[in-house]
């Protein structure tokens, strides 16, 4: 592949990660919440769970689930469940300063979650499908493998920013933690966000 394509394909790449959405707010609340080391842990799992949509979008698993309204639908109610699930732990979650600290298990718990969440939203797949072939030329070789590269480079550029908002959100995070009603309404505030996303996938058309 050019280096103009590549090129263009990055600048897209990022614009699209930095526009808030489920994804950009999951790490941002991660990192405000319980730290830098969440946050990124958060953003490595939903860069994971990118690697299958990347996959489905080379062997054409997404284009089956485009076409199938059935399991689209299913997909998503699972997703949006899923995402309600996290909106309610997060109204449920104690805003003590001495709980904040994160262990080793709950980065686990935070990276699988972010595998979830991501391998749980249909848009995702229907996105890769119809964002990742704009830059793919026949002429270039391998349609598959050119949309793997880019689907690689797309998760490095977003695990790369990730790293950074979750540096910066962790940062003033930490600056909260010492004040309960802060922190009580950083939860709830989470909670909404998760629940607004959980309500508007519940309602996507393909």
């Amino acid at each position: 592949m050019d280096w103009n394509t590549i090129s263009y394909f990055i600048l897209a790449s990022v614009l699209l990660t930095i526009t808030p959405g489920p994804d950009f707010m999951f790490v941002f609340a991660q990192s405000v919440s319980h730290g830098k080391r969440a946050g990124f842990a958060t953003g490595l799992g939903l860069c994971t769970g990118l690697i299958g949509h990347t996959l489905a979008a080379a062997i054409g698993i997404s284009a089956i689930i485009y076409q199938s309204s059935v399991a689209f639908t299913v997909i998503k109610v699972v997703g949006a469940v899923y995402l309600l699930y996290l909106a309610v732990q997060a109204f449920r979650e104690n805003a003590q300063p001495e709980q904040q600290t994160v262990k080793r298990y709950t980065l686990m718990a935070l990276y699988r979650k972010g595998i979830l969440m991501n391998i749980l939203n249909p848009k995702v797949s229907i996105f890769f499908l119809a964002f990742l072939p704009q830059f793919v030329h026949v002429g270039n070789g391998s349609v598959p493998a050119q949309m793997i590269l880019l689907g690689v480079l797309f998760i490095i550029q977003a695990l790369l920013i990730f790293a950074l908002l979750s540096f910066s959100a962790g940062t003033i995070g930490e600056k909260l933690w010492n004040n309960p009603v802060i922190l009580k309404w950083i939860n709830r505030m989470k909670g909404l966000v998760f629940a607004f996303f959980s309500i508007r996938l519940l309602f996507e058309q393909k």
